[in-house]
């Protein structure tokens, strides 16, 4: 009886809380797109037409899903996390986000890590052009005017934490939107703590102590060893620093930029 009474209670809470939902429409088409994509993956990769076709489709048994090798970080941009969460759900946005972060620290997973959210954008990061396919991308509620709550914080390196273990992810390759769009995008801005998040062991940081710059030193090869698009050179070294060196936006590079460049280079 008393399993009974629990179980009566679990469905009404379960019934009560997918009637309250606003997203349950928008939920179903995630739903039908996700059976989609699994009725074609689930498929035998058909008999090769061009050419000489094989005589019989002939699927191997060794694979597995695609893994994220990068988390990129940007800010939402926009005054509400309900406001970020609606734009994430109506089809003429065509922009989207694995997880989205609001300030009280809840945490919405959007979008099943082994799919490809539209996050990134126009981008480079070193080689790598399709950054949407090789990531994941976590929205911060935040309109880039105001600090982090620690709320957020806390929760985005627990958050990070998992997805580092889950993937092996490399600790470098946690970086920001701005980092991999320096020419369009700003985020996240110069309130992120990325020092903090390094101490944890997402993304790089300079030492405390830096060594004097030898001789010969190219400060925008350098920014193109770590990863940045320095075709416009202004705009990387700005992302730089964004990311870097917080308190100065400046688009020049002087001694203390120049030793922490060179700091960051050997670790990249």
């Amino acid at each position: 009886m008393k399993g009974l009474f629990i179980f009566i209670v679990a469905t009404t809470l379960f019934i009560y809380a997918c009637s309250s939902n606003p997203y349950r429409q928008t939920n179903k088409v995630y739903k039908e797109q996700a059976r989609g994509f699994s009725k074609e993956i689930k498929e035998l990769p058909p008999v090769y037409l061009s050419g000489k076709p094989a005589a019989y489709p002939v699927g191997t048994i060794n694979f597995n899903l695609r893994k994220p090798n990068y988390v990129i970080i940007h800010h939402t941009a926009q005054e509400a996390c309900e406001k970020t969460l609606r734009t994430f759900t109506v089809t003429h946005s065509q922009v989207s986000a694995h997880y989205v972060i609001c300030k009280d620290g809840t945490i919405h997973h959007m979008l099943n890590d082994y799919l490809r959210a539209w996050h990134a954008g126009a981008a480079k990061w070193g080689s790598l052009t399709d950054i949407n396919s090789a990531s994941i991308g976590i929205e911060i509620d935040n309109n880039g005017k105001e600090p982090f709550t620690d709320a957020q914080i806390d929760n985005l390196i627990l958050l990070l934490d998992k997805l580092k273990k889950d993937y092996s992810i490399p600790g470098a390759n946690f970086i920001g939107h701005s980092d991999i769009a320096p020419i369009r995008k700003q985020d996240p801005s110069a309130f992120f703590p990325w020092q903090k998040l390094a101490e944890y062991g997402f993304g790089n940081w300079p030492d405390i102590i830096l060594e004097p710059v030898p001789p010969g030193f190219n400060n925008i090869q350098a920014l193109r060893l770590i990863g940045y698009d320095t075709r416009d050179s202004i705009a990387a070294i700005r992302a730089f620093k964004l990311h870097f060196i917080q308190s100065d936006r400046s688009p020049l590079i002087n001694t203390h930029d120049r030793e922490v460049l060179y700091n960051l280079v050997r670790k990249y």
